[in-house]
């Protein structure tokens, strides 16, 4: 059964910084995801093989709930949404190691990602809007909606946080309590649940992403509303 989440032993120290097992096996996931990238994408072919076809339908499946999402081109924000997926997800699973603890279900590693995904919504904001067109949606549809607007920002963030935190943390706390308690076998039904869960809250964690960031940019201004384009339209 997991330790206290809230309470956390240091594995060993770097000079005066302590690393504690959930930043250690953040950082084994970040290594494995980078070399795995690294390997896959090396010797990408005109005709794909199985592993490019599978990243290729990876890549298409991000692009096209972030068009649906934003109704805007994917391209700038691929690299985001899909590297959050994938790594909340290996997170999650993670669990299903003997001895390894997901890093998911410790509040500094949420804390570290909704913080990730508040400032790539101001950055991808302020770079799609201008910085006065950014903030000048905190006053939408009125300026006295702005002390309302400026809470919505944290609180939200605060939402991906906990509801991350608690459903991942009820999970292994609910599979190590069976293991303890019936054995080896019986938790295996457990363990297939926890995977499933555990890919729920990485896509739920990475469309949550899509959308906030989706708000802070603003639908893209369609072709068509062009006076440019309008009058190369005209007879």
């Amino acid at each position: 059964m997991m330790d206290n989440p809230l309470t956390l032993d240091p594995l060993f120290h770097l000079g005066p910084v302590p690393i504690t097992a959930p930043v250690a096996v953040t950082w084994a996931i970040m290594v494995a995801l980078a070399l795995f990238s690294l390997l896959a994408t090396r010797h990408l072919k005109l005709h794909p093989g199985k592993m490019q076809t599978v990243l290729e339908g990876f890549v298409t499946t991000i692009d096209g709930q972030v068009r649906d999402t934003m109704n805007r081109d994917p391209a700038p924000y691929r690299a985001l949404i899909g590297t959050i997926f994938l790594f909340v997800l290996i997170a999650n699973w993670s669990s299903l190691i003997p001895g390894i603890e997901p890093p998911t279900a410790h509040l500094e590693t949420d804390a570290a990602l909704a913080l990730v995904v508040f400032i790539a919504t101001i950055a991808y904001g302020i770079s799609g809007r201008g910085l006065r067109g950014y903030l000048a949606t905190f006053a939408e549809p009125s300026w006295v909606m702005i002390p309302l607007n400026l809470i919505e920002q944290i609180t939200r963030t605060f939402s991906l946080i906990v509801r991350l935190f608690g459903n991942v943390m009820s999970g292994v706390f609910v599979v190590g309590i069976v293991l303890s308690l019936a054995g080896l076998f019986v938790p295996i039904p457990l363990m297939a649940l926890d995977l499933l869960t555990g890919a729920v809250q990485a896509y739920i964690f990475a469309v949550l992403a899509t959308v906030f960031i989706g708000a802070a940019v603003g639908e893209q201004p369609r072709k068509d509303s062009d006076p440019k384009n309008k009058e190369d339209m005209t007879p």
